[in-house]
This record gives C-alpha cells, sequence and structure tokens, in this order.
C-alpha cells in the first residue's frame, strides 16, 4: 500500500486540531482502561489508601449518573474543545424554536462510529446554547462506562448520563421545562452499519424512546447529523457476514458494539485512527408536541412512532441538497 504523507508546511491551527480530535480519540478508545489500570496500580501500591478512600464515594455516588450527572461547565469549555470541533468542522443547525418551557427528548441519527456530533454539540462549546437559550442538554449513553472509576467523573462532568430509563426519566421530570434529553436512538447495533454513504437507520425496532416521550410529555425533536458516517471507513461485515455475526454476538454480551474502523493517522493520510476532515453538519428538527400519558397503549406508542418516523424522513429530505446527499437516495429504516 502506498503511504501519502501530510506536507511539511501544514499551518500550526491544523495540527493543534488534529491533536486535539487524537486526544478525543484516545478519550474515547483507552481512556476508561486507563482509569481502571491505575485504579489497580493505587491498590497494588503504597498509595492504596487513596483506592480505598474512593470506593466510599464511589458506593455514595453511584446513582449521581441516573440523577442529572454532575456537569463541570469549565470542561465543557476547555479550548481543546474548540479545536477539536474546527477539524471536521461540527456545526449545529436550528430549523425551529425550542420553548424552554418545555422538556424535549432530542433522537440522533445516525450513531456513526464514535458519535463525533453528538459529542461536539451537546457536550462541548456554546452553540447549543445560543441556539436554544433556556435548554440544558444532557446526552445518555451507555451506563457500562459509568461503572469505570475516574472516568465516569470525566464524562460526567461533560453534561453526559446514563441511557437507563430511571436517567431518562429524572431529565424529563424537570417541572417547568428547560431540560432536553439527546438520546442516539440506533444504540451501539447502529455503529456496524456506519460506512460511508450508508444511510440505514436501526429505529423500526426501538420504540422506548417514545414511550418515554409520552409518559412525561415531553416534546420529541428529530435529530440529524449529516457526515456522521463518512469519518471513518469499516471492514466491511454485511448482514449475514462471519464478522457481523461475531460484531452482533459482543454487541449482546459487552453492551457495546466493535466496529473494526479505519482512517488516516497523524502524519500521514493512508491509515490510522484519526477521523477524516469531514464537515458535521448536525440539523435539529420541528418539535412533535406530545401530552402526558402514563400509562400509553401500544397503537398509541406505534403511532407517536410512525409520525416520528415520518418528521425524520421529512427533515432529510428537507436538507440532503445542502449537504451533499444525491437527490435518488433516501433514508432506510
Amino acid at each position: 500500500m502506498k503511504v501519502e504523507f501530510a506536507p511539511i508546511n501544514i499551518p500550526l491551527k491544523r495540527r493543534i486540531q488534529t491533536v486535539a480530535v487524537l486526544q478525543w480519540i484516545f478519550s474515547f478508545l483507552l481512556l476508561a482502561e486507563c482509569c481502571c489500570g491505575l485504579f489497580v496500580i493505587l491498590i497494588l501500591s503504597n498509595f492504596w489508601f487513596l483506592a480505598v478512600l474512593y470506593l466510599p464515594w464511589l458506593y455514595f455516588d453511584w446513582k449521581t449518573p441516573c440523577a442529572g450527572g454532575r456537569r463541570s461547565q469549565w470542561v465543557r469549555s476547555w479550548t481543546v474543545w474548540k479545536y477539536f470541533r474546527e477539524y471536521f468542522p461540527i456545526q449545529l443547525i436550528k430549523t425551529s424554536e425550542l420553548n424552554p418551557n418545555h422538556n424535549y427528548l432530542l433522537g440522533f441519527h445516525p450513531h456513526g462510529v464514535l458519535v463525533a456530533g453528538a459529542f461536539g454539540n451537546f457536550c462541548t462549546g456554546p452553540s447549543f446554547k445560543n441556539l436554544f437559550p433556556g435548554l440544558t442538554p444532557y446526552l445518555h449513553i451507555t451506563p457500562f462506562w459509568f461503572g469505570c472509576p475516574f472516568f465516569r467523573e470525566y464524562i460526567m462532568s461533560a453534561g453526559m448520563v446514563s441511557v437507563s430509563k430511571e436517567s431518562v426519566s429524572y431529565v424529563l421530570n424537570n417541572e417547568g421545562g428547560g431540560h432536553a434529553s439527546i438520546i442516539v436512538i440506533g444504540g451501539a447495533e447502529e455503529s456496524l452499519n456506519a460506512h460511508p454513504g450508508s444511510l440505514t437507520l436501526n429505529i423500526l425496532k426501538r420504540k422506548g424512546f417514545i414511550k418515554m416521550a409520552l409518559r412525561h410529555g415531553a416534546h420529541l425533536v428529530p435529530v440529524f447529523s449529516f457526515g456522521e458516517n463518512e469519518l471513518f471507513k469499516q471492514v466491511a461485515n454485511p448482514k449475514g457476514s462471519w464478522l457481523r455475526n461475531v460484531q452482533e454476538k459482543l454487541q449482546k454480551i459487552m453492551g457495546f458494539a466493535l466496529p473494526l474502523f479505519y482512517a488516516r493517522g497523524v502524519f500521514q493520510y493512508s491509515f490510522g485512527l484519526i477521523p477524516y476532515r469531514q464537515p458535521i453538519n448536525t440539523v435539529v428538527g420541528s418539535p412533535i408536541p406530545v401530552k402526558r400519558n402514563v400509562n400509553p397503549t401500544t397503537e398509541e406508542i406505534d403511532q407517536l412512532h410512525a409520525l416520528y418516523l415520518q418528521k425524520l424522513r421529512k427533515l432529510f429530505e428537507e436538507h440532503k441538497r445542502n449537504y451533499g446527499i444525491p437527490e435518488h437516495k433516501s433514508l432506510i429504516f
């Protein structure tokens, strides 16, 4: 394979952007493991008392990821996130007003490989706050990560909380409104479809978010992130292949998927784990009003689910031309 090296005279700003993304990749793929390793080292070292002191904190703080988390505006405003967003770049697009007197459940699509658009738009920077004043975003992620010592504190500081029913209920129960739950509807399973050009969404059987919206009277908002699937390439894993079967079995066991992805490196463009410089445009659609229904029937859930799919498809069709999607291509549910 011929290696294409990066030019020597690349501007310093672009180098800093690459380092910022490299830091994000490390945080996403290795930081949790490093934090767990550090905890074990502390137990086995002369500083074992630090680990012992942390255990009571972990016990009493265990439910925090299900109770709104513990965000830090200082962490969310780090300069490194500015360069991270500029690398692609990442942009949040508003199509309608969201009244802060209501609570909202935003369905984010597609998952992509590493959900860069969701993290960049809802966990860093002032974009969401400036576009939707009065609303506080909560990005819900797999509960597994909140069991990792130290790492859990880091991700909570960015505004991430558990995707458990208890956690979503806590956010959407806010009296007076002003809360926005962001859920990546397709989940980890959808990341296995994250190939460039793919428009397949794992949503037909995903109706739990509809039930939660009904129970809490939270308005539903479809969100489509154009460019999310273009950041990485993935080893071919069509449905029914041995690789896909192994990935799906591991996903069911561990709760998260293991897509075999690759892109570019730091100093060359031929291979590596740094995402390609592809723009991510996350479009926030119009809200679907939802009346509170504590015990919705199956028919009511299916009806609202069908309406949500209709609004999501409409959002995609209205904006696809702006972001390089061919006219003949449509979403696949």
